[in-house]
């Protein structure tokens, strides 16, 4: 079943070359640039709380928009009794502008089976999709690489079980945090980060300044020690911090937090 709003929830506010730009970032950076501009919790909501494996780490991060589906792998009726689910969510996942992320919510405990393995990466990646984040398992995960979709999941495992499509387009949630479809996501070794639509105009901008505010300030303090009398040091890293706060304040209204 698919959202009948699948417009709305894939309305969008940032264009290709800004999502490669913002794509040169880690999570973490990207996660400091946002807790400075947005009103949302900074502390839940918008990130793994649970711990996730990112299975090509060397692939770099990910960013792209929410695509969303609910498996059962280890439930063999639903290939029986929704045999059209198959086309019918691809044909959602073909709809959906790129760049994309397929968050999976794995219904099984433990997890038997995996949804992704060699083909459906492939078949996903000619889609549109750039990779997946999944509360469930994975398989064939040098083949997942070579066919340049990256995978952030719970596990590996050996069979595929019966990896068919319940429900698709709707919100689920993965490793402690909702995700709704057309929810922006940045991803990589750390976790992930769910940008709220309010928040993505600014984000780039956000995440180098605050970048560059730590190498101007307490990175800076903290590398030039060589020669240096202790106290000398200690009072060169207590200016750099509230340099840095001051910085964070004047652009953004928040001390900022390093």
């Amino acid at each position: 079943m698919v959202s009948t709003n699948t417009k709305r929830q894939h309305s969008r506010t940032m264009t290709h070359s800004e999502l490669l730009k913002l794509k040169r970032w880690n999570t973490p950076t990207v996660y400091n640039g946002w807790e400075q501009i947005t009103r949302h919790d900074t502390t839940r909501g918008h990130f793994n709380l649970d711990e996730t494996r990112d299975y090509m780490p060397q692939m770099g991060p990910m960013v792209g928009y929410a695509v969303t589906v609910v498996c059962e792998p280890s439930n063999p009726k639903h290939l029986r009794e929704n045999p059209d689910n198959l086309r019918a969510y691809r044909e959602y996942i073909a709809s959906v502008p790129g760049p994309k992320i397929v968050v999976v919510q794995d219904l099984d405990n433990p997890h038997i089976g995996s949804y992704w393995g060699e083909v459906n990466a492939n078949i996903h990646r000619s889609l549109g999709c750039v990779g997946t984040i999944t509360h469930g398992a994975i398989r064939d995960v040098d083949e997942m690489t070579n066919a340049g979709f990256k995978a952030l999941a719970k596990r590996m495992c050996v069979g595929h079980a019966f990896s068919w499509p319940v429900r698709w387009g709707v919100e689920v949630e993965v490793f402690g945090c909702p995700v709704k479809p057309g929810d922006l996501i940045h991803a990589d070794k750390h976790g992930f980060l769910v940008i709220p639509p309010e928040d993505q105009d600014r984000i780039y901008e956000a995440s180098c300044f605050m970048d560059a505010n730590e190498c101007n300030t307490v990175i800076a303090a903290a590398r030039d020690v060589a020669g240096r009398p202790m106290p000398e040091v200690l009072a060169a890293m207590n200016q750099a911090g509230a340099d840095f706060g001051k910085a964070a304040l004047e652009k953004f209204g928040r001390k900022g937090e390093w």
